[in-house]
């Protein structure tokens, strides 16, 4: 474990200043007790995996064809699982944060290289989050665009600078919204419950044509977020310096462990329950979030309608929070260079605020940053790939052969979805 120590050591740099945790004694990302002790860093990379995005892609696949292509939301969530476990565990191994080994064990021109793509992949989250929460704001008060791009850079700054008791009140604040979310999607699902045996077929993998294909191809590509395996790598090598006394023992995995599961778990709930409720839309309705809450409001009512926007809302706000902290990570893991999250967030914002000011339609925007994040993904998953399988990396906590076959397996089919959607949308 020395080689680790001293990894660790070098990793000076953190993004965030997590809460202590304590998996012997029960204590979570929140507190102690039967609920919170179950809380830790998973949850807040798991918004990554609940942004505008997902919704306008999810929307799509339901309003289009039903529960056609439920299966791909399961098997992107699975792939979800794997990706983030092992990047916790590189942040438990290390004490620090993918980019920080990045900048340990790869050539200058490399670092510089994936810096840049980190960097690009970072404003391209920004663009659909903001766009996503700017729609909700929309939808909700009949706010333009723009101005709802301005209170959601207002709000995610307020929520920068929010600290409890000397600790950082972001993850408490982020987890809030990621359960605004998934009690949302709950309500949304009682109140329009699904066709037990239309969504039993959908389980299994089967296209209607090309076109579902292609869908398929957005839903799994455009799940795992390069930002968030470089948001939660980081989150858990910041606990080394933060009083987490049971760090790299087998209590520690175990917790990051049941940790993932559960965070992707209600990710994998909220995504499959868009689908399922889209699936009572024409099929008109899934070219724009716009179009799917009017539908809404025509066939289930005004709450319902009002209680997808708000879910929506909750999206992109927590989204755009966690967002600024990925960026941090990213350029103090890359360049040993501290940043503040206020000048960053409105750096990053600028980009989003133009979009939302010249474009007509809000949903190219959205469709524009997905096929960007897809780009940038390889450049996240080949490095945790290839880091998690050396020893020399993660001393006793190295990947076992198979796990890094599958990881591979998982880095090379999301690759190669995504360029197959991006070869699609550029002939389209």
């Amino acid at each position: 474990m020395n080689s680790q120590l001293d990894a660790a050591a070098r990793c000076d740099l953190q993004p965030a200043t997590p809460p202590p945790i304590d998996p012997d004694s029960g204590r979570g990302y929140l507190g102690r007790g039967r609920v919170l002790g179950l809380i830790g860093p998973a949850f807040v990379a798991a918004v990554a995996f609940v942004d505008p995005g997902n919704f306008g892609t999810n929307v799509s696949a339901g309003a289009s064809y039903g529960y056609l292509l439920l299966w791909a939301v399961v098997v992107a969530n699975l792939m979800a699982v794997l990706v983030q476990y092992l990047s916790a565990k590189l942040g438990l191994a290390t004490g620090c944060s993918l980019a920080e080994v990045c900048r340990e064990h790869t050539s200058t021109p490399v670092r510089i290289g994936l810096w840049l793509v980190a960097e690009f992949v970072v404003v391209m989250t920004d663009l659909a989050e903001f766009v996503g929460g700017a729609i909700a704001l929309e939808l909700l008060f009949g706010i333009s665009l723009l101005v709802g791009g301005l209170v959601i850079t207002a709000v995610t700054l307020l929520v920068l600078r929010l600290r409890v008791r000397g600790l950082d009140g972001f993850p408490a604040v982020i987890v809030a919204l990621l359960f605004l979310i998934v009690f949302s999607m709950l309500y949304l699902l009682v109140a329009a419950p699904p066709h037990v045996a239309e969504a039993s077929a959908g389980l299994i993998p089967h296209f209607s044509g090309t076109p579902s294909a292609v869908l398929a191809c957005g839903i799994v590509g455009a799940t795992v977020m390069p930002h968030a395996v470089f948001l939660h790598s980081a989150l858990i090598g910041g606990l080394h310096d933060r009083g987490a006394t049971t760090i790299r023992t087998p209590a520690m995995l175990r917790f990051i462990r049941r940790d993932v599961v559960i965070a992707m778990g209600l990710a994998g709930v909220v995504n499959a329950t868009v689908l399922v409720v889209a699936t009572r839309l024409p099929a008109s309705a899934g070219e724009s979030l716009h179009e799917a809450h009017a539908a809404f409001t025509r066939s289930e009512g005004e709450v319902f309608a009002t209680v997808f926007a708000v879910a929506l809302l909750g999206s992109g706000l927590a989204s755009a929070s966690a967002g600024v902290y990925s960026g941090q990570a990213i350029m103090q893991g890359f360049l040993r260079r501290k940043s503040s999250v206020f000048i960053r967030r409105m750096i990053s914002s600028v980009p989003a605020l133009v979009i939302l000011a010249v474009i007509g339609d809000p949903t190219k925007a959205l469709v524009f940053s997905q096929v960007a994040l897809a780009f940038g993904l390889p450049f996240a998953l080949v490095p945790l790939v290839v880091f998690t399988a050396r020893r020399s990396v993660m001393g006793a906590f190295v990947n076992r052969r198979w796990t890094t076959t599958a990881v591979g397996l998982i880095a090379a089919v999301i690759a190669s979805l995504n360029v197959f959607l991006i070869i699609d949308l550029a002939i389209a």
